[in-house]
């Protein structure tokens, strides 16, 4: 199934072949917005406030359970095979609901045994999906791609949850969830025509041994590697500041402050113009010299926005704090993904993008109780100060280290 693809003497954002990927992930994320919109409505529709909270949270315990062994079966296979299978079983998991709701009534089991069988397959599709991109390309793009990266992200968030909100209303859960199961179906032929680079003969021998085996020499890799060990460090501590106060905090500053909900709104499009801006802009120069040092400084101003956010007093202030927390956290973790594909041997890019992706999407998540009820007994002035401290320390960790503070992307 792998041909060989020669290095591309276009940038990557002229490359047909980058841009079937950037297709197909871009409306797989779509659909992923869709999805969720459409199972929180069904959810809420069906029970009660703590059953709605079930389905929510059930996805995350396969996610969290399975993810490493994700990262082992995309290098084991290819990641495309992977993430070929995985948007196919979403496909018709996601088709097959839909077409019982239009047979019967939801249930709350009938939701929570579709939340875990998706997040199951999302523990396959993460790991996977970051394994792609120095496949496809040069390294010397890994950058630009990243930032291409970012952008698809950012447009399936606009786009996702008024279009999943559109479908709820013209035709309720069952043509949310069947737009959503469409979307992954448009990404399943972009995906089977994208070309693959033939890994060095070296990298390319098969993995042998079981699964385990092959999850601990992962992790020995990233212990052993002088950048992968820093990387993951700053990503665990950086990410576990951040999440806290921009997921769960924005929303009970808004409360504390009056600003209700159109108030916390446009702090949260802020965030994202600022996001969107740092995608863009590494999509554009494709590359930043001194990428360890300015990956560590920009999460450190990060760090200090967030802080400040808590105590502007007002809506279009803590709009502008926004954008600069998006602009700062979102290049670092930008420049962050970038490092790690370029340094890992792409034999281990699976295993390597799940412990990764292990600490961005199901331990950080881990801290939202945590904030609730230190809010609850400090307030949000101090909680936002402690999560930017936290942050700032995984910065800082990384400024230490000299191996990624010196760190540079290939030209």
């Amino acid at each position: 199934m792998t041909a060989t693809l020669p290095a591309p003497a276009r940038p990557a954002h002229r490359d047909g072949n980058v841009l079937r990927w950037l297709g197909a992930y871009t409306a797989s994320m779509i659909g992923d917005s869709v999805y969720y919109m459409a199972l929180a409505w069904a959810a809420a529709r069906t029970g009660n406030a703590s059953q709605t909270g079930l389905v929510l949270a059930a996805g995350s315990i396969p996610r969290a359970v399975l993810l490493l062994g994700g990262g082992v079966l995309a290098d084991r296979l290819g990641p495309r095979r992977v993430v070929v299978a995985s948007d196919t079983a979403r496909c018709l998991v996601i088709l097959g609901l839909a077409g019982a709701l239009l047979l019967t009534s939801p249930a709350v089991w009938t939701l929570i045994a579709v939340a875990l069988v998706f997040g199951a397959v999302d523990a396959l599709f993460l790991p996977a999906v970051g394994a792609l991109p120095p496949r496809i390309t040069a390294p010397s793009q890994l950058a630009r791609v990243q930032g291409m990266r970012g952008l698809a992200t950012r447009t399936a968030n606009v786009v996702g949850a008024p279009l999943g909100g559109v479908a709820v209303a013209l035709g309720g859960p069952v043509l949310a969830f069947a737009a959503a199961g469409i979307l992954f179906a448009v990404s399943l032929p972009l995906l089977l025509a994208v070309r693959m680079r033939a890994l060095p003969a070296p990298e390319a021998s098969a993995p042998t041994g079981t699964a385990w085996r092959e999850l601990a020499d992962g992790l020995r890799h990233i212990r052993r590697h002088p950048l992968l060990g820093p990387l993951m460090l700053v990503v665990a501590v950086s990410e576990l500041g951040f999440v806290g106060p921009l997921n769960l905090g924005l929303i009970l500053l808004s409360d504390e402050r009056g600003w209700g909900a159109s108030g916390m709104g446009w702090v949260v499009a802020a965030f994202g113009v600022g996001a969107g801006a740092s995608a863009l802009l590494l999509a554009v120069r494709g590359r930043l010299p001194r990428a360890g040092l300015v990956m560590c400084l920009t999460v450190l101003v990060g760090a200090v926005a967030i802080a400040a956010l808590a105590y502007v007093p007002s809506v279009p202030l803590a709009a502008a704090v926004a954008v600069l927390v998006g602009l700062f956290a979102g290049l670092g973790g930008s420049l962050c993904g970038a490092l790690t594909q370029t340094v890992t041997d792409p034999a281990y890019l699976g295993r390597v993008t799940s412990v990764s992706t292990l600490f961005t999407h199901a331990l950080a998540p881990l801290s939202y109780p945590v904030t609730g009820a230190a809010v609850a007994l400090w307030g949000t002035g101090p909680v936002f100060v402690a999560s930017a401290a936290l942050s700032a320390a995984g910065a800082g960790a990384g400024l230490l280290l000299a191996p990624l503070r010196r760190a540079e992307l290939p030209r």
